[in-house]
Protein backbone atom coordinates (compact mmCIF):
# COMPACT_ATOMS: atom_id res chain seq x y z
CA UNK A 1 0.00 0.00 0.00
CA UNK A 2 1.17 3.51 -0.64
CA UNK A 3 1.96 5.93 1.80
CA UNK A 4 1.43 9.43 2.08
CA UNK A 5 3.30 11.72 3.33
CA UNK A 6 1.73 14.79 5.27
CA UNK A 7 2.90 18.51 4.86
CA UNK A 8 4.90 19.61 7.51
CA UNK A 9 2.28 21.51 8.86
CA UNK A 10 0.36 18.59 9.59
CA UNK A 11 2.76 16.15 10.82
CA UNK A 12 1.76 14.53 14.25
CA UNK A 13 3.66 14.95 17.22
CA UNK A 14 5.41 11.95 18.03
CA UNK A 15 4.64 10.28 21.70
CA UNK A 16 7.11 8.45 23.25
CA UNK A 17 4.69 6.82 25.40
CA UNK A 18 3.16 2.74 25.25
CA UNK A 19 1.58 1.60 21.96
CA UNK A 20 -1.96 2.14 22.33
CA UNK A 21 -3.96 -0.85 22.51
CA UNK A 22 -7.09 -1.59 20.99
CA UNK A 23 -10.26 -3.37 21.96
CA UNK A 24 -8.53 -7.19 20.71
CA UNK A 25 -5.74 -6.21 22.82
CA UNK A 26 -3.39 -5.67 19.41
CA UNK A 27 -1.08 -3.07 19.02
CA UNK A 28 -2.21 0.22 17.24
CA UNK A 29 -0.46 -1.24 14.11
CA UNK A 30 -2.94 -4.19 13.78
CA UNK A 31 -5.58 -1.49 12.89
CA UNK A 32 -3.88 -0.58 9.60
CA UNK A 33 -3.22 -4.52 8.75
CA UNK A 34 -7.07 -4.61 9.05
CA UNK A 35 -7.44 -1.26 6.95
CA UNK A 36 -5.29 -3.19 4.64
CA UNK A 37 -8.05 -6.19 4.48
CA UNK A 38 -11.26 -4.14 4.00
CA UNK A 39 -8.91 -2.62 1.37
CA UNK A 40 -8.40 -5.97 -0.45
CA UNK A 41 -11.86 -6.88 0.05
CA UNK A 42 -13.25 -3.77 -1.81
CA UNK A 43 -10.64 -4.05 -4.60
CA UNK A 44 -11.81 -7.50 -5.25
CA UNK A 45 -13.97 -7.78 -8.10
CA UNK A 46 -14.98 -10.45 -10.62
CA UNK A 47 -15.79 -9.77 -14.09
CA UNK A 48 -18.69 -11.29 -16.44
CA UNK A 49 -19.36 -11.77 -20.14
CA UNK A 50 -21.81 -8.44 -20.65
CA UNK A 51 -22.56 -6.98 -23.79
CA UNK A 52 -21.11 -3.34 -24.34
CA UNK A 53 -20.46 -2.06 -27.21
CA UNK A 54 -17.65 0.77 -26.77
CA UNK A 55 -15.42 -1.81 -25.07
CA UNK A 56 -15.84 -4.25 -28.16
CA UNK A 57 -14.85 -1.32 -30.35
CA UNK A 58 -11.70 -0.60 -27.87
CA UNK A 59 -10.93 -4.42 -27.92
CA UNK A 60 -11.66 -4.78 -31.79
CA UNK A 61 -9.25 -1.90 -32.31
CA UNK A 62 -6.30 -3.08 -29.84
CA UNK A 63 -6.96 -6.83 -31.89
CA UNK A 64 -5.84 -4.46 -34.98
CA UNK A 65 -2.93 -2.56 -33.71
CA UNK A 66 -4.20 0.45 -33.94
CA UNK A 67 -3.54 3.08 -31.69
CA UNK A 68 -6.67 4.43 -29.86
CA UNK A 69 -7.74 7.56 -28.00
CA UNK A 70 -10.11 7.17 -25.27
CA UNK A 71 -12.00 10.99 -24.79
CA UNK A 72 -13.76 11.40 -21.87
CA UNK A 73 -14.50 13.77 -19.00
CA UNK A 74 -12.46 13.46 -15.82
CA UNK A 75 -13.56 10.13 -13.58
CA UNK A 76 -15.51 8.38 -16.23
CA UNK A 77 -13.73 5.52 -15.89
CA UNK A 78 -11.41 5.55 -18.56
CA UNK A 79 -8.01 4.48 -16.74
CA UNK A 80 -10.29 1.82 -14.92
CA UNK A 81 -11.82 0.13 -18.70
CA UNK A 82 -7.82 0.40 -19.52
CA UNK A 83 -6.55 -1.94 -16.35
CA UNK A 84 -9.67 -4.19 -16.33
CA UNK A 85 -8.95 -4.83 -20.53
CA UNK A 86 -5.20 -5.68 -19.38
CA UNK A 87 -6.22 -7.73 -16.70
CA UNK A 88 -8.72 -9.35 -19.33
CA UNK A 89 -6.28 -10.07 -22.15
CA UNK A 90 -3.36 -10.58 -19.32
CA UNK A 91 -1.51 -8.10 -21.15
CA UNK A 92 1.64 -6.06 -18.85
CA UNK A 93 -0.05 -2.33 -18.60
CA UNK A 94 2.39 0.31 -18.29
CA UNK A 95 1.15 3.23 -17.70
CA UNK A 96 2.91 7.09 -19.01
CA UNK A 97 1.57 9.99 -17.90
CA UNK A 98 2.63 11.97 -21.50
CA UNK A 99 2.15 15.78 -19.86
CA UNK A 100 4.57 15.12 -16.71
CA UNK A 101 7.75 14.01 -19.32
CA UNK A 102 10.13 15.94 -21.23
CA UNK A 103 10.20 15.22 -25.19
CA UNK A 104 13.13 13.39 -24.95
CA UNK A 105 11.69 10.76 -22.76
CA UNK A 106 10.07 9.51 -25.98
CA UNK A 107 12.42 11.05 -28.44
CA UNK A 108 15.47 10.05 -26.47
CA UNK A 109 18.43 11.09 -24.58
CA UNK A 110 21.62 11.65 -26.33
CA UNK A 111 24.98 9.16 -25.09
CA UNK A 112 28.33 10.55 -26.19
CA UNK A 113 29.82 6.99 -26.70
CA UNK A 114 34.30 6.47 -27.15
CA UNK A 115 34.29 7.53 -30.94
CA UNK A 116 31.34 9.83 -31.55
CA UNK A 117 32.82 10.67 -35.46
CA UNK A 118 32.86 6.77 -35.92
CA UNK A 119 29.65 5.87 -34.48
CA UNK A 120 27.17 8.41 -33.92
CA UNK A 121 25.42 9.68 -30.61
CA UNK A 122 22.60 6.79 -30.00
CA UNK A 123 19.33 8.15 -28.53
CA UNK A 124 18.72 5.79 -25.46
CA UNK A 125 15.53 4.69 -24.62
CA UNK A 126 13.73 5.35 -21.04
CA UNK A 127 13.65 3.00 -18.30
CA UNK A 128 10.01 2.13 -19.48
CA UNK A 129 10.51 1.23 -23.35
CA UNK A 130 13.12 -0.66 -22.10
CA UNK A 131 11.16 -3.06 -19.83
CA UNK A 132 8.64 -3.19 -22.61
CA UNK A 133 10.73 -4.56 -25.16
CA UNK A 134 12.14 -7.12 -22.68
CA UNK A 135 8.64 -8.46 -22.39
CA UNK A 136 7.60 -8.07 -25.86
CA UNK A 137 4.31 -7.54 -25.55
CA UNK A 138 1.98 -5.49 -22.91
CA UNK A 139 -0.45 -2.20 -23.29
CA UNK A 140 1.22 1.06 -23.24
CA UNK A 141 -1.11 3.46 -21.71
CA UNK A 142 -0.25 7.09 -22.39
CA UNK A 143 -2.67 9.01 -19.79
CA UNK A 144 -3.77 12.59 -19.89
CA UNK A 145 -2.75 13.49 -23.52
CA UNK A 146 -4.37 16.43 -24.04
CA UNK A 147 -2.27 17.72 -21.02
CA UNK A 148 0.64 17.14 -22.98
CA UNK A 149 2.63 20.27 -24.74
CA UNK A 150 3.18 21.00 -28.31
CA UNK A 151 6.97 19.55 -27.90
CA UNK A 152 5.92 16.82 -26.06
CA UNK A 153 2.99 15.73 -28.82
CA UNK A 154 5.76 16.62 -31.59
CA UNK A 155 7.84 13.58 -30.00
CA UNK A 156 4.97 10.97 -29.62
CA UNK A 157 4.96 10.91 -33.23
CA UNK A 158 7.20 8.39 -33.66
CA UNK A 159 5.79 6.45 -30.68
CA UNK A 160 2.70 6.22 -31.64
CA UNK A 161 2.74 5.71 -35.63
CA UNK A 162 6.01 3.88 -35.80
CA UNK A 163 6.75 2.35 -32.16
CA UNK A 164 10.23 4.05 -31.63
CA UNK A 165 11.65 5.28 -28.60
CA UNK A 166 14.59 6.80 -29.14
CA UNK A 167 16.40 3.92 -30.73
CA UNK A 168 14.60 1.76 -29.56
CA UNK A 169 11.56 -0.16 -31.89
CA UNK A 170 9.11 -1.83 -29.40
CA UNK A 171 8.20 -5.21 -30.19
CA UNK A 172 5.07 -6.37 -32.35
CA UNK A 173 2.84 -7.56 -29.07
CA UNK A 174 2.76 -3.87 -27.66
CA UNK A 175 -0.50 -2.26 -28.00
CA UNK A 176 -0.66 1.58 -27.21
CA UNK A 177 -3.77 2.93 -26.04
CA UNK A 178 -4.36 6.63 -24.99
CA UNK A 179 -6.37 8.86 -22.66
CA UNK A 180 -7.57 12.41 -23.07
CA UNK A 181 -10.17 14.72 -21.46
CA UNK A 182 -11.68 17.68 -23.63
CA UNK A 183 -9.65 20.49 -23.31
CA UNK A 184 -12.16 22.54 -21.73
CA UNK A 185 -12.40 19.71 -18.71
CA UNK A 186 -8.54 18.96 -18.65
CA UNK A 187 -5.97 20.65 -16.22
CA UNK A 188 -3.79 23.44 -18.28
CA UNK A 189 -5.19 21.27 -21.67
CA UNK A 190 -3.87 21.73 -25.14
CA UNK A 191 -5.82 20.38 -28.29
CA UNK A 192 -4.56 17.84 -29.83
CA UNK A 193 -2.42 18.55 -32.80
CA UNK A 194 -3.81 16.98 -36.57
CA UNK A 195 -0.18 14.99 -37.08
CA UNK A 196 -0.79 13.36 -33.68
CA UNK A 197 -4.68 13.05 -33.64
CA UNK A 198 -4.69 11.76 -37.14
CA UNK A 199 -2.69 8.41 -36.03
CA UNK A 200 -5.58 7.29 -33.56
CA UNK A 201 -8.93 5.60 -33.65
CA UNK A 202 -11.15 8.26 -31.62
CA UNK A 203 -13.35 6.61 -29.15
CA UNK A 204 -15.79 8.58 -27.30
CA UNK A 205 -15.54 6.82 -23.94
CA UNK A 206 -19.09 7.84 -22.08
CA UNK A 207 -20.64 6.00 -18.76
CA UNK A 208 -23.10 3.12 -18.52
CA UNK A 209 -25.54 3.73 -15.38
CA UNK A 210 -26.40 0.14 -15.32
CA UNK A 211 -22.26 -0.86 -16.10
CA UNK A 212 -21.92 1.45 -13.36
CA UNK A 213 -23.80 0.03 -10.50
CA UNK A 214 -22.70 -3.41 -11.62
CA UNK A 215 -19.36 -2.64 -11.63
CA UNK A 216 -19.52 -0.59 -8.04
CA UNK A 217 -21.45 -4.09 -6.85
CA UNK A 218 -18.01 -5.97 -7.71
CA UNK A 219 -18.83 -7.32 -11.05
CA UNK A 220 -17.40 -5.50 -14.48
CA UNK A 221 -17.71 -6.28 -18.12
CA UNK A 222 -14.97 -8.60 -19.33
CA UNK A 223 -13.06 -7.38 -22.43
CA UNK A 224 -12.69 -10.44 -24.62
CA UNK A 225 -10.47 -10.08 -28.18
CA UNK A 226 -12.87 -10.73 -31.07
CA UNK A 227 -13.44 -13.89 -32.63
CA UNK A 228 -12.10 -14.13 -35.71
CA UNK A 229 -13.19 -16.66 -38.24
CA UNK A 230 -11.16 -18.42 -39.95
CA UNK A 231 -13.20 -18.96 -43.42
CA UNK A 232 -14.43 -15.31 -43.04
CA UNK A 233 -10.49 -13.87 -43.61
CA UNK A 234 -9.53 -13.60 -47.42
CA UNK A 235 -13.69 -12.45 -47.89
CA UNK A 236 -13.19 -9.86 -45.43
CA UNK A 237 -10.24 -8.01 -46.62
CA UNK A 238 -11.57 -8.63 -50.02
CA UNK A 239 -14.60 -6.53 -48.91
CA UNK A 240 -13.26 -4.16 -46.87
CA UNK A 241 -10.66 -2.93 -50.00
CA UNK A 242 -13.69 -2.63 -52.59
CA UNK A 243 -15.75 -0.99 -50.10
CA UNK A 244 -13.59 1.69 -49.20
CA UNK A 245 -12.10 2.16 -52.51
CA UNK A 246 -15.60 2.32 -54.62
CA UNK A 247 -16.58 4.67 -51.30
CA UNK A 248 -13.02 6.72 -52.53
CA UNK A 249 -13.92 6.67 -56.18
CA UNK A 250 -17.35 8.34 -55.69
CA UNK A 251 -16.29 10.82 -53.36
CA UNK A 252 -12.80 11.68 -54.02
CA UNK A 253 -13.16 14.72 -52.07
CA UNK A 254 -13.00 12.78 -48.89
CA UNK A 255 -9.85 11.39 -49.74
CA UNK A 256 -7.91 14.17 -47.36
CA UNK A 257 -10.19 17.06 -45.35
CA UNK A 258 -8.20 18.77 -42.68
CA UNK A 259 -10.91 20.83 -40.84
CA UNK A 260 -10.93 23.91 -40.57
CA UNK A 261 -11.12 24.71 -36.76
CA UNK A 262 -8.26 23.56 -34.43
CA UNK A 263 -11.08 22.09 -32.51
CA UNK A 264 -11.77 19.21 -35.00
CA UNK A 265 -8.25 18.82 -36.46
CA UNK A 266 -7.95 17.45 -32.76
CA UNK A 267 -10.29 14.69 -33.33
CA UNK A 268 -10.99 12.60 -36.13
CA UNK A 269 -10.92 13.58 -39.76
CA UNK A 270 -10.29 11.70 -42.85
CA UNK A 271 -7.01 11.32 -44.88
CA UNK A 272 -5.11 8.89 -46.54
CA UNK A 273 -3.75 7.21 -43.22
CA UNK A 274 -6.93 7.13 -41.72
CA UNK A 275 -8.80 5.93 -44.47
CA UNK A 276 -6.28 2.68 -43.98
CA UNK A 277 -7.36 2.46 -40.36
CA UNK A 278 -10.83 2.25 -41.30
CA UNK A 279 -10.19 -0.32 -43.80
CA UNK A 280 -8.18 -2.18 -41.22
CA UNK A 281 -11.02 -2.07 -38.93
CA UNK A 282 -14.09 -2.96 -41.29
CA UNK A 283 -12.00 -6.34 -42.45
CA UNK A 284 -11.29 -7.21 -38.71
CA UNK A 285 -15.07 -6.40 -37.69
CA UNK A 286 -16.39 -8.37 -40.76
CA UNK A 287 -14.43 -11.36 -39.58
CA UNK A 288 -15.35 -11.33 -36.39
CA UNK A 289 -19.09 -10.08 -37.49
CA UNK A 290 -19.69 -7.16 -35.55
CA UNK A 291 -22.39 -5.37 -35.18
CA UNK A 292 -23.41 -2.62 -36.90
CA UNK A 293 -23.22 -0.14 -33.79
CA UNK A 294 -19.74 -1.11 -32.90
CA UNK A 295 -18.31 -0.63 -36.66
CA UNK A 296 -20.02 2.60 -36.72
CA UNK A 297 -18.14 3.71 -33.53
CA UNK A 298 -14.72 2.52 -35.25
CA UNK A 299 -15.55 3.87 -38.66
CA UNK A 300 -16.51 7.66 -36.96
CA UNK A 301 -13.64 7.66 -34.64
CA UNK A 302 -11.40 7.24 -37.75
CA UNK A 303 -12.51 9.23 -40.48
CA UNK A 304 -14.76 12.17 -38.78
CA UNK A 305 -18.21 11.86 -38.37
CA UNK A 306 -19.60 13.31 -41.82
CA UNK A 307 -17.22 10.92 -43.80
CA UNK A 308 -17.81 8.08 -41.36
CA UNK A 309 -21.66 8.48 -41.82
CA UNK A 310 -21.66 8.67 -45.44
CA UNK A 311 -19.10 5.08 -45.91
CA UNK A 312 -21.97 3.48 -43.74
CA UNK A 313 -24.31 4.69 -46.28
CA UNK A 314 -22.32 3.55 -48.36
CA UNK A 315 -21.50 -0.14 -46.80
CA UNK A 316 -25.90 -0.55 -46.39
CA UNK A 317 -25.99 -0.17 -50.38
CA UNK A 318 -23.72 -2.57 -51.26
CA UNK A 319 -25.48 -5.16 -48.89
CA UNK A 320 -28.57 -4.13 -51.00
CA UNK A 321 -29.62 -7.69 -52.99
CA UNK A 322 -29.26 -7.22 -56.73
CA UNK A 323 -33.17 -6.46 -58.19
CA UNK A 324 -32.39 -8.44 -61.17
CA UNK A 325 -31.59 -11.27 -58.67
CA UNK A 326 -35.38 -10.84 -56.95
CA UNK A 327 -37.04 -10.50 -60.14
CA UNK A 328 -35.85 -13.75 -61.52
CA UNK A 329 -36.85 -15.76 -58.43
CA UNK A 330 -39.82 -13.04 -56.76
CA UNK A 331 -40.78 -16.45 -54.29
CA UNK A 332 -37.72 -17.17 -52.47
CA UNK A 333 -36.63 -13.01 -52.75
CA UNK A 334 -34.31 -12.30 -49.49
CA UNK A 335 -35.41 -8.94 -48.96
CA UNK A 336 -33.23 -6.80 -45.92
CA UNK A 337 -34.91 -6.57 -42.25
CA UNK A 338 -33.78 -3.25 -42.02
CA UNK A 339 -37.48 -1.07 -42.68
CA UNK A 340 -34.97 1.79 -44.85
CA UNK A 341 -32.99 -1.07 -46.67
CA UNK A 342 -35.90 -3.00 -47.54
CA UNK A 343 -37.42 -0.02 -48.87
CA UNK A 344 -34.52 1.47 -50.82
CA UNK A 345 -34.48 -2.83 -51.95
CA UNK A 346 -38.28 -2.36 -53.32
CA UNK A 347 -37.65 1.04 -54.79
CA UNK A 348 -34.33 -0.63 -57.02
CA UNK A 349 -36.77 -3.54 -57.77
CA UNK A 350 -39.26 -0.92 -59.54
CA UNK A 351 -36.59 1.22 -60.63
CA UNK A 352 -35.07 -2.20 -63.20
CA UNK A 353 -38.90 -2.68 -64.21
CA UNK A 354 -39.09 1.00 -65.39
CA UNK A 355 -35.32 0.73 -66.86
CA UNK A 356 -36.78 -2.49 -69.26
CA UNK A 357 -40.26 -2.87 -69.30
CA UNK A 358 -41.73 -5.94 -70.29
CA UNK A 359 -44.79 -7.93 -69.24
CA UNK A 360 -43.17 -10.84 -67.44
CA UNK A 361 -40.68 -8.48 -65.48
CA UNK A 362 -43.28 -5.96 -64.19
CA UNK A 363 -45.77 -8.87 -63.30
CA UNK A 364 -42.48 -10.31 -61.32
CA UNK A 365 -41.81 -7.11 -59.40
CA UNK A 366 -45.60 -7.25 -58.51
CA UNK A 367 -44.68 -10.88 -57.05
CA UNK A 368 -41.45 -9.04 -55.07
CA UNK A 369 -44.04 -6.76 -53.52
CA UNK A 370 -46.04 -9.63 -52.30
CA UNK A 371 -42.82 -11.36 -50.90
CA UNK A 372 -42.49 -8.04 -48.97
CA UNK A 373 -45.95 -8.12 -47.63
CA UNK A 374 -45.27 -11.84 -46.62
CA UNK A 375 -42.42 -10.86 -44.86
CA UNK A 376 -42.25 -7.39 -43.54
CA UNK A 377 -44.61 -4.58 -43.09
CA UNK A 378 -47.14 -3.59 -45.50
CA UNK A 379 -46.69 0.63 -44.99
CA UNK A 380 -43.54 0.36 -46.73
CA UNK A 381 -45.12 -1.03 -50.04
CA UNK A 382 -47.27 1.84 -50.73
CA UNK A 383 -44.83 3.80 -52.65
CA UNK A 384 -43.48 1.24 -54.27
CA UNK A 385 -47.08 -0.46 -54.82
CA UNK A 386 -47.71 3.10 -56.32
CA UNK A 387 -44.47 3.33 -58.98
CA UNK A 388 -45.03 0.07 -60.29
CA UNK A 389 -48.79 0.64 -61.25
CA UNK A 390 -47.47 3.68 -62.89
CA UNK A 391 -45.05 1.32 -65.16
CA UNK A 392 -48.68 -0.61 -66.85
CA UNK A 393 -49.15 -0.31 -70.25
CA UNK A 394 -52.66 -0.64 -71.52
CA UNK A 395 -52.52 -4.27 -73.22
CA UNK A 396 -50.75 -6.03 -69.83
CA UNK A 397 -53.52 -7.43 -67.72
CA UNK A 398 -53.76 -7.06 -63.62
CA UNK A 399 -51.90 -9.65 -62.01
CA UNK A 400 -53.70 -11.80 -59.04
CA UNK A 401 -50.79 -9.96 -57.07
CA UNK A 402 -52.22 -6.69 -57.72
CA UNK A 403 -55.49 -7.59 -56.10
CA UNK A 404 -54.23 -8.72 -53.06
CA UNK A 405 -52.13 -5.06 -52.70
CA UNK A 406 -54.87 -3.28 -53.36
CA UNK A 407 -56.36 -2.95 -49.37
CA UNK A 408 -53.34 -1.55 -49.05
CA UNK A 409 -52.98 1.17 -51.18
CA UNK A 410 -56.41 1.98 -50.42
CA UNK A 411 -56.59 2.15 -46.86
CA UNK A 412 -53.34 4.54 -46.97
CA UNK A 413 -55.31 6.95 -49.40
CA UNK A 414 -58.22 6.84 -46.85
CA UNK A 415 -56.18 7.80 -44.41
CA UNK A 416 -54.42 10.59 -46.75
CA UNK A 417 -57.72 11.99 -47.89
CA UNK A 418 -58.83 11.97 -43.70
CA UNK A 419 -56.19 13.94 -42.70
CA UNK A 420 -56.56 16.23 -46.02
CA UNK A 421 -60.19 17.13 -44.53
CA UNK A 422 -59.12 17.49 -41.29
CA UNK A 423 -56.27 20.04 -42.34
CA UNK A 424 -58.68 21.69 -44.31
CA UNK A 425 -61.62 22.03 -41.62
CA UNK A 426 -58.87 23.44 -38.95
CA UNK A 427 -57.55 25.64 -41.85
CA UNK A 428 -61.15 26.75 -42.16
CA UNK A 429 -61.63 27.19 -38.81
CA UNK A 430 -58.56 29.73 -38.54
CA UNK A 431 -59.71 31.62 -41.05
CA UNK A 432 -63.01 32.28 -39.68
CA UNK A 433 -62.25 33.33 -36.35
CA UNK A 434 -59.20 35.66 -38.21
CA UNK A 435 -62.59 37.37 -40.28
CA UNK A 436 -64.27 38.05 -36.97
Amino acid sequence: MSTNVLPSAAVPTVHTAAPAVGPSGTGAGAGLVLADDLLALLRTTTTEQRPDEQLEALTLAVAADLPVLLWGEPGIGKTAALTHLADSLDLPLTTVVASVHEPSDFSGLPIVGDDPAARGVPMAPPQWAVELARAGRGLLFLDELSTATPAVQAALLRVVLERRVGALQLPPGVRIVAAANPPASAADGWELSPPLANRFVHLHWVHDRHVVVRGLGGVWPRAELPRLAPELLTEAVVYARRAVCGFLEARPTLIHRLPSTETRRGGAWPSPRSWEAALILLAFGTAASVSRDVLALLVRGTVGDGPGLEFLAHLDRMELPDPETLLADPGSAELPERGDLRQAALEAVVAAVGARPKRDRWEAGWAVLVRALETGAPDLLVAPARALAGLRRDDWEVPEAVYRLAGIVDLTRRVDQSVGRAMAATNAGRATGARR
